[in-house]
């Protein structure tokens, strides 16, 4: 057997890892690309020649820019309300016996199970039956991103929650730490990456929404919303940059905690 092909079989989980990887990051690469692109014609979504002027005025629409600020507003207001609720749900199930704990526990599955549409039609039809169907808009979309990312926010922290050694708690207060200091020097340092992930998680899928946004936004636009309805008449190509600066934003997030992980790890050896 030859040397190339010995250091294949060695080595052949991980060479499609890294295809597979290639391969998912290839509509990444088309998006940046497209970013610099100034394509012949607006109905031609093909690369025309390079331009920086994408890059140089990203609102050269308003109206995205419009939907993109909006999107952003709903995604921090969300996370902010479904990360707080959803931190307060999983320390209730994980730490705390009540009658009624295994219903709630399957409550909370299902609105990651079921599907968008189900969920945006359904909430749709609460707003019309509550009298809300005229004044569909920006809080009927935060009301319903609250819902479904609740949880994931809840699965998220429960998860940190049950693999957390309850030993640590137990050795502060025997050191005479109060529950509330307890709580702030011991748990809440040790519970903080899932909350925070939750919290990633939350605002990504907020922003991202499109089926429930769409059922509920009324007149209101975002910017998932705003893309599909350009997408009719041809994708200005800024559409690129913001999803070029998302990416961009998301790698440092994930580099700075993977800083922080090490940094940690190299405070304790």
């Amino acid at each position: 057997m030859s040397a190339p092909v010995r250091w294949l079989r060695e080595h052949l989980v991980l060479v499609l890892g890294l295809l597979v990887l290639a391969y998912t990051f290839v509509p990444i690469a088309v998006v940046v690309l497209m970013s610099f692109n100034e394509p012949a014609s607006r109905n031609v979504y093909a690369f025309g020649s390079f331009t920086l002027d994408n890059w140089a005025n990203p609102c050269a629409d308003p109206s995205m820019c419009d939907a993109l600020v909006r999107s952003v507003e709903i995604g921090a207001l969300s996370t902010l309300v479904a990360t707080v609720l959803g931190t307060l749900a999983a320390f209730a199930l994980v730490r705390h016996d009540f009658a009624g704990r295994s219903a709630t526990n399957l409550l909370v599955f299902l609105p990651m199970a079921a599907p968008e549409i189900v969920l945006g039609s359904s909430l749709l039809a609460l707003f019309v039956a509550t009298g809300f169907s005229g004044q569909l808009g920006f809080w009927t979309i935060f009301v319903a991103h609250v819902m479904f990312c609740l949880s994931f926010v809840v699965v998220a922290v429960r998860a940190r929650l049950a693999g957390m050694d309850d030993h640590l708690e137990q050795a502060a207060m025997d050191l005479y730490a109060t529950p509330a200091q307890t709580f702030w020097r011991v748990t809440f340092p040790l519970v903080f990456p899932g909350i925070l992930g939750a919290a990633l998680l939350s605002f990504s899928l907020s922003f991202d929404d499109f089926i429930i946004t769409n059922l509920n936004a009324g007149t209101t636009t975002t910017f998932p919303m705003y893309v599909w309805g350009v997408a009719q008449r041809g994708v200005p190509m800024q559409v690129n940059v913001i999803g070029a600066v998302m990416f961009l934003v998301s790698v440092v997030v994930v580099v700075l905690g993977e800083v922080g992980n090490c940094r940690r790890v190299r405070a304790r050896t």
